[in-house]
């Protein structure tokens, strides 16, 4: 059973609240959800260690540490590319202290571990014109002939500082924001958004 039973506050409650927003239609174009559910570690190879740590990781996980700008996952357990010989891991199904804790004990020797769950929120955009919608903020190509499913980007959205990586064709992105910008990012958000029509809900 999920040992996930933690609530964090997000500081986007005033921002967030589940809604409709923006022109009214029978189906909204953006769909945004902000993830509760989600613990976050950062990996960091240690100098000389990068190879272990991928056998490592491919022992225990069955994943393989992508080299360059990559998300990938098994079973809720993913590592996304986070700049050289780092990467970000998430995970639905354990407190962000148990997969910190979990990471730390995996990887001895090979890598250092932080948990960055109460410092970055992650919101999920997604619907037909999600985007369109993200486009308006990026200085990133996210066209699908060159940015698809399992591309990841650590780039700016509004002016803000995001790591941005894309789930499916749909298209649905997941975006980590520093917490402490969240609330301007998610403002950004639903007014490059509104036009569209945007519902809000929980991830």
């Amino acid at each position: 059973m999920p040992d996930f039973a933690f609530t964090p506050r997000s500081g986007l409650e005033h921002v967030l609240l589940p809604r409709t927003h923006g022109a009214h239609r029978d189906a909204p174009g953006v769909v945004l959800a902000l993830r509760t559910d989600l613990a976050l570690v950062l990996v960091m190879a240690r100098k000389g260690k990068t190879e272990d740590l991928r056998r490592r990781v491919y022992d225990r996980y069955d994943l393989t540490l992508p080299s360059t700008a990559q998300r990938v996952e098994q079973s809720g357990f993913s590592f996304v590319w986070a700049g050289p010989e780092r990467w970000l891991a998430g995970k639905s199904t354990q407190t962000p202290a148990a997969f910190e804790a979990t990471l730390r004990t995996e990887l001895s020797g090979l890598a250092s571990v932080a948990n960055q769950t109460d410092g970055r929120c992650v919101l999920q955009v997604s619907g037909p014109k999600a985007r369109d919608t993200l486009a308006h903020g990026l200085p990133i190509d996210i066209d699908p002939r060159v940015f698809g499913p399992g591309d990841t980007a650590l780039t700016l959205a509004g002016h803000i500082n995001v790591h941005l990586w894309q789930l499916d064709p749909s298209p649905a992105y997941q975006i980590a924001v520093p917490r402490s910008l969240a609330a301007s990012f998610c403002e950004w958000l639903l007014a490059a958004a509104a036009k569209y029509g945007v519902s809000v809900g929980q991830g």
